[in-house]
């Protein structure tokens, strides 16, 4: 008998399985992907992601940095069941790319490490599965490097889970060693062997007390939603094996526990044990559809969930989909929400980058779509012409950092919004904007890593090199004082000449009036015709003031002025309000203005004091901290800042917090700037730096 053998009660749900990888950075869920690959036979050798030779992690970018940067997909077969394993990033630059993988998951596994310095990442990932409701289990990794308790260890993480953690199997120890476990369902012993099954022995003597003790408190967690299971142990008598295990398979597919498995993914200890789990226990196709809010039993009318979109260098664009009913073939017209439709071209597994030509896919598989144009990430599809129910929104965070790109060579401007369209197909949490008063394209994303990425795929996907830089700040203007000004354009150059002569009354307004443009003429002094090009010549001066910024919270008034009845016309009285604006504007005490906005940092409340610290050294104004709610041991800051200041904040807040702060940020007012650093702007980026 191996380290897999052994079952549940009760039958369990035939058909493919979608499986979700997640963890906190670094915690080996590629290397837990490919053992279990090498173990079901998908590839002949595990390989290591030190040496580069994984199926998961294989993009030019990934290996750069030795680390997940996009959601990898493998398909493989155990047992005669088909899984579809996607391996999600940990870092939290990338998290979004897990978004829409739990559109169509049935289970998530949480591969976590024993390091307490990674529980907050850790809870921002359950808190996502707890959100969507989707089951989950938890595996500790690195069992072969742990020095400690487990259960001391779960009583750390303990409070990042709604749900309660569930010990399943306890390590034997030898010489500080994990040596095996003791599976606490099956009530059996098992030795670790390097790259094989795990040999099953009885449960050393030694270990005689701490299995009863351990299984016994994993049997009152479960009994807490079974009152039967209750009443036994309140009798003292010995529940049967298939009513332990059916309280646990159901309890942790309806999400009311968390069961815990132990073992190493690079020895390859525990993960047979692992996928005997899944195969007996892991909910299918039926649940997630209850889940998504379809009926449990699916009709012949294929609909399917777009998890992640992939552009490779070949083949074109890649959807990868879960066929929620009904089955997708070769040719099909699938229907997005909106209507508009596209052709299946063909349908692919996929063992990483490596894809292979099916026919078509039935219920429960997961596939790649073959260049199905205009399909996104998140979309439902349906194949039978009518626009489906979207089943899944997309939860993308907002942006934190912001560079901006524009080609290296001009005529590849066509060609970088195009990769960058691509780009944000790819990773809807990017975000580019063209930005009409700068003319800049910008390229926001989740971190200073994110962005990093996405720029060297410009180069290395799309052969496209790009400068970039940060984002030009949207710095403004106003005025002090009051004053009245002549503007008159006179030109005489042989036949019509030009003629047009105004009076100004240029005044200061409150904070965001804006402008306001008023007129008191008598007489007809200034035709009326005339008056709308005297207003647009004020504007047309508004958009560069005396500093060299656009110009709000003024008030001008045409009070007066005169006209020619032959060279005075409509530009004439334009050039005019230029003119006057222009000669009356650096006597109103012009005063340089800055964004100030208001942020909210998410953090653990161990880092609040550095965030406070942070944020005073960035002439921020602290408004305040209170408990975040529903995130037990994290506070929200509140403050509002500068935006010059919170262009790279993040890099900050994150290397104060073992890289999981986050922070929303929205435009409050502008403020004077005065002194040095008006000093050092009107230095960088005013009249007098051009």
């Amino acid at each position: 008998m191996g380290d897999g053998d052994g079952g549940t009660a009760g039958g369990r749900e035939a058909g493919p399985r979608c499986i979700a990888l997640v963890g906190p950075f670094g915690s080996g869920k590629t290397t837990l992907l490919e053992a279990v690959l090498a173990r079901a036979g998908a590839i002949a050798r595990q390989g290591s992601v030190d040496q580069g030779n994984t199926v998961g992690d294989a993009s030019p970018e990934a290996r750069a940095h030795s680390m997940s940067v996009e959601a990898n997909v493998a398909s493989t077969d155990y047992l005669g069941d088909r899984y579809t394993f996607i391996d999600c990033p940990g870092s939290v630059e990338f998290l979004s790319e897990a978004n829409g993988v739990f559109g169509g998951a049935d289970l998530a596994i949480i591969v976590a490490e024993a390091d307490e310095k990674k529980l907050p990442a850790l809870q921002i990932i359950l808190r996502s599965l707890e959100d969507r409701g989707i089951p989950h289990m938890l595996f500790i990794n690195k069992i072969d490097k742990f020095q400690g308790s487990i259960r001391n260890l779960l009583k750390a993480v303990q409070p990042a889970s709604k749900a309660p953690l569930v010990v399943r199997q306890i390590p034997i120890w030898q010489n500080g060693i994990a040596t095996g476990f003791i599976d606490l369902a099956l009530e059996r012993a098992y030795v670790y062997k390097e790259h094989a099954t795990s040999e099953v022995i009885d449960i050393p003597d030694e270990e005689q007390a701490r299995e009863v003790e351990a299984r016994f408190e994993m049997l009152e967690q479960i009994a807490d939603y079974d009152d039967v299971l209750m009443e036994q142990l309140l009798e003292d008598i010995n529940p049967e094996r298939d009513l332990v295990f059916g309280d646990l398979v159901k309890e942790m597919q309806t999400g009311e526990i968390c069961p815990v498995f132990i073992g190493s993914a690079s020895h390859g200890n525990g993960v047979w044990r692992l996928l005997k789990a899944l195969r007996h226990e892991a909910p299918g196709i039926s649940r997630t559809r209850e889940r998504l809010g379809l009926a449990t039993e699916a009709g012949k009318e294929p609909l399917l969930q777009v998890l992640k979109t992939v552009y490779s260098e070949h083949g074109g664009k890649l959807s990868i989909a879960r066929v929620l009913s009904g089955t997708i073939s070769e040719g099909d017209t699938v229907t997005r929400p909106d209507g508009s439709e596209a052709r299946v071209s063909s349908v692919l597994d996929l063992v990483g980058q490596q894809s292979k030509r099916r026919g078509e896919a039935g219920i429960g598989e997961t596939v790649a779509l073959n260049k199905v144009e205009g399909v996104l990430t998140g979309e439902t599809l349906s194949a039978n012409g009518k626009p489906p129910e979207n089943l899944c929104e997309l939860d993308i965070p907002d942006p934190v950092i912001a560079k901006r790109v524009a080609p290296t060579e001009r005529k590849d401007e066509v060609k970088l919004s195009a990769a960058l369209q691509r780009s944000v197909e790819e990773d809807p949490s990017l975000r580019f904007t063209h930005i009409q008063d700068t003319g800049e394209t910008l390229l926001e994303g989740q971190g200073e890593m994110h962005l990093r990425v996405a720029l060297e795929r410009l180069t290395g996907k799309y052969g496209i090199t790009a400068e970039t830089g940060n984002p030009t700040l949207p710095y403004k203007e106003t005025i002090r004082q009051s004053t009245n000004v002549r503007g008159r354009h006179k030109k005489q150059s042989g036949g019509h000449g030009q003629f047009g002569d105004v009076v100004l009354d240029i005044k200061p307004l409150p904070r965001g009036e804006g402008f306001v443009f008023t007129d008191t003429i008598t007489g007809g002094v200034v035709p009326k015709q005339y008056i709308p090009s005297v207003r647009e010549g004020i504007r047309d001066y508004l958009q560069e003031g005396p500093l060299g910024f656009p110009v709000v919270d003024v008030s001008v008034n045409l009070a007066d002025g005169s006209y020619h009845t032959v060279d005075s016309s409509d530009q004439a009285f334009r050039m005019a309000g230029q003119l006057a604006m222009r000669e009356g504007m650096p006597n109103c005490k012009p005063v340089l203005l800055e964004p100030m906005c208001k942020v909210e940092i998410f953090c653990p409340n161990d880092a609040t004091a550095r965030i406070n610290a942070i944020v005073s050294g960035r002439r921020g104004q602290l408004l305040g901290f209170d408990a975040r709610p529903g995130w037990e041991g994290w506070d929200a800051v509140n403050a509002i800042m500068p935006e010059s200041e919170i262009q790279d904040l993040i890099i900050e807040l994150r290397s104060a917090t073992a890289g999981v702060a986050s922070f929303r940020k929205a435009f409050d007012h502008l403020a004077e700037v005065t002194g040095k650093q008006a000093d050092q702007v009107l230095q960088k980026y005013g009249k007098k730096a051009a």
